[in-house]
């Protein structure tokens, strides 16, 4: 199976960079690009495409807004930022906007590659930079913390326990060879959950178990 990837990036090198690299992995195949967040949407539209990577910095329309337009069309596709600018509040933007990962461009071409396959299959990609400013940001943690713990007192046990799962990052089969069920049984519990807090995809949900401190932080 063939993933199909749209770009969005104001630079036309870093498009036909990552046409190239991604290209060359056989199984992943750029079908659109676009210059600014507007046309990126349309691009998405257009192609229905399995994965997204979107800078965030560009003319007319920035990544962020483009992330939250593609997040609100029919069965959307993953969304990953792609960028050089990795401070914390572009992290946390990008990810409570509802993007799946969070990569710089510095990431080595083999590495992207990777990412990019793990992110079409539905799970959260961070760089490693991304991931430490992510533990380590936010300056409204006790006023986050107090609203995801509210969000979590509105779950079942059981939903409360499939979050924390999604927290950790683990799949459906995981989650569910950890709780004793089927996979089949933890997406339904995943769909619910996702319903419940109102999120758009399981890296959200996986930010309020975060914030909620259902999951521990080595």
């Amino acid at each position: 199976m063939v993933i199909r990837a749209v770009v969005v990036d104001d630079e036309p090198m870093v498009c036909s960079f990552l046409r190239t690299i991604l290209g060359s992995a056989g199984d992943i195949e750029v079908v659109e690009e676009a210059h600014e967040g507007a046309a990126g949407v349309e691009a998405v539209v257009r192609a229905r495409p399995d994965i997204v990577l979107m800078d965030l910095r560009m003319p007319g329309m920035d990544g962020l807004t483009a992330i939250e337009r593609i997040l609100q069309l029919p069965e959307p596709p993953p969304v990953v930022v792609l960028t050089t600018f990795d401070a914390d509040r572009y992290v946390l933007r990008s990810l409570r906007a509802g993007a799946s990962g969070f990569l710089i461009k510095s990431t080595p071409p083999e590495e992207l590659v990777g990412l990019v396959r793990v992110a079409a299959e539905g799970h959260t990609v961070l760089s490693a930079a991304a991931a430490r400013r992510l533990v380590a940001a936010s300056t409204d943690r006790d006023a986050v913390g107090d609203r995801a713990r509210e969000l979590v007192g509105s779950l079942t046990e059981r939903e409360a326990e499939v979050l924390s799962g999604l927290g950790e990052g683990l799949s459906n089969a995981r989650i569910g060879a950890r709780l004793h069920l089927s996979e089949a049984t933890i997406k339904g519990y995943v769909s619910r959950t996702l319903d419940k807090l109102g999120c758009v995809n399981r890296t959200q949900a996986g930010l309020i178990a975060h914030d909620a401190g259902l999951v521990e932080t080595k």
